[in-house]
């Protein structure tokens, strides 16, 4: 098996470069499929039969909730990669990510007390889901704090990266907290294994929202990657050539 590909994510020019070419068709196309997906569902897919319109906030609520827990997931990935391998865009990945995932987690927690109030009655409980989404909100912003207030930029990347990995047992919480627990919120939408339970005309714009969310945020990522990069890396000659030009 061909591993050149792994090492080469292990490449700060590397990588910006290849962000340098992806990043920005990301953003316009995630912003064009998010665009869809939202204006399709807010403005023109049929009411549910018992929720009526609120329901629709779903177009923008359960994209940014799968999302901050995937963003999460990536933390974990990219912690276990900072303490096993070592690799330099581990870090990277990390302090580009977590203030996406924590918007992410913030939105959801601020969408779901709007859909809970006509829904259950209320805008907060100290439901399971709700609480384990909370947690995950202050997960990422303890690995935002840890990045931006250690100076010792080693010591602030392994700590990140402990956080990050411990972190990711908040994940099935979150995933099984409606099945484990009684709990006010509803199960998943709908799952890869499963067909979904709402009409075509309904579970479409929000996979059209789903996916343009990911694909955005992935551009932004890389956007955020290339900056921290030609921060960590400035010293390089190869980012003096990239920003500056051959002449310096």
């Amino acid at each position: 098996m061909n591993w050149s590909w792994f090492h080469k994510l292990g490449s700060p020019k590397w990588f910006y470069q290849w962000a340098g070419r992806w990043g920005s068709p990301c953003v316009y196309l995630g912003a064009l499929l998010l665009l869809i997906g939202i204006g399709w569902g807010l403005g023109f897919a049929p009411a549910d039969y018992q929720q009526g319109n609120s329901f629709r906030i779903i177009y923008i609520h359960v994209p940014v909730a799968v999302l901050a827990q995937s963003c999460y997931l990536g933390l974990g990935v990219a912690g276990l990669v900072t303490l096993v391998w070592q690799m330099k865009l581990a870090p990277v990945f990390i302090k580009a990510v977590a203030p996406i995932g924590a918007v992410m987690a913030f939105i959801a927690l601020v969408s779901g007390a709007i859909w809970g109030k006509p829904t259950w009655g209320t805008w907060w409980v100290w439901d399971a889901r709700l609480t384990s989404v909370l947690v995950l909100f202050l997960l990422y912003m303890g690995v935002i704090a840890i990045q931006n207030t250690i100076e010792d930029r080693v010591f602030a990347d392994k700590a990140a990266a402990v956080v990050s990995l411990v972190g990711t047992i908040n994940l099935p919480i979150i995933k099984y907290s409606v099945e484990w627990w009684n709990t006010l919120h509803q199960p998943a939408t709908f799952k890869l294994t499963e067909k979904p339970a709402m009409p075509m005309e309904m579970w479409l714009p929000l996979l059209f929202s789903a996916l343009g969310l990911y694909v955005f945020c992935a551009g932004l990522a890389m956007w955020r990657m290339q900056n921290e990069v030609l921060h960590r890396e400035r010293r390089a000659n190869w980012v003096k050539k990239e920003v500056m030009g051959d002449g310096v």
